[in-house]
């Protein structure tokens, strides 16, 4: 039968009916274990961390090729188009649809001003990874919570002790890679 209060007994089922450590080694094998499950869930996150500012950068390299490309295209039609206009008839109104132009005063090229995306474009080889990722740290989240619930209080103290050595490992990698 379960204890349900913090204790340091022996005898807690930890995950499956046949992991039942009693001894005292096998509740130290447990311990370890929860702490390198603890550590592993710091540094999957410390991992997501990195490669989140990875997918950030090129992300906004491919739309920012896309819209260099974008002033190319309205670049050229802009100066065919003046080159086809008579000098005394006015452009036509822009079609909602083309970026804005706004006049530089330095120089004679229109450039085209757009609002800066908010949200990254989805990009099947960013996207399937990063939920892959986060399933992966919401399962290991899971699995430690059990291990909380068995108010077995070396589990606990096993737990709080790998994140804490997890993120003084990981967490200034991940910190960085995010600023």
């Amino acid at each position: 039968m379960m204890v349900p209060w913090l204790h340091f007994t022996r005898g807690d089922n930890l995950y499956f009916a046949s992991w039942h450590p009693t001894s005292p080694g096998a509740i130290t094998g447990a311990c370890i274990g929860l702490v390198l499950l603890a550590l592993f869930e710091r540094w999957l996150a410390a991992t997501r961390g990195i490669l989140e500012a990875h997918w950030r950068r090129r992300a906004l390299a491919m739309t920012s090729h896309r819209m260099s490309t974008q002033y190319e295209t309205i670049s050229r039609y802009q100066s065919s188009e003046a080159r086809e206009r008579p000098p005394d008839v006015e452009p036509d109104i822009q079609d909602a649809s083309e970026p804005t132009m706004q006049q530089s005063p330095s120089t004679s090229l229109a450039r085209p001003t757009r609002n800066l995306r908010r949200i990254a474009p989805f990009i099947p080889a960013h996207d399937f990874p990063r939920g892959a990722i986060h399933a992966s740290q919401a399962l290991l989240g899971y699995l430690l919570m059990l291990a909380v619930m068995t108010f077995q209080g070396a589990y606990i103290i096993s737990i709080i002790v790998g994140f804490g050595v997890g993120e003084i490992i990981f967490g200034r990698i991940r910190n960085a890679e995010t600023h």
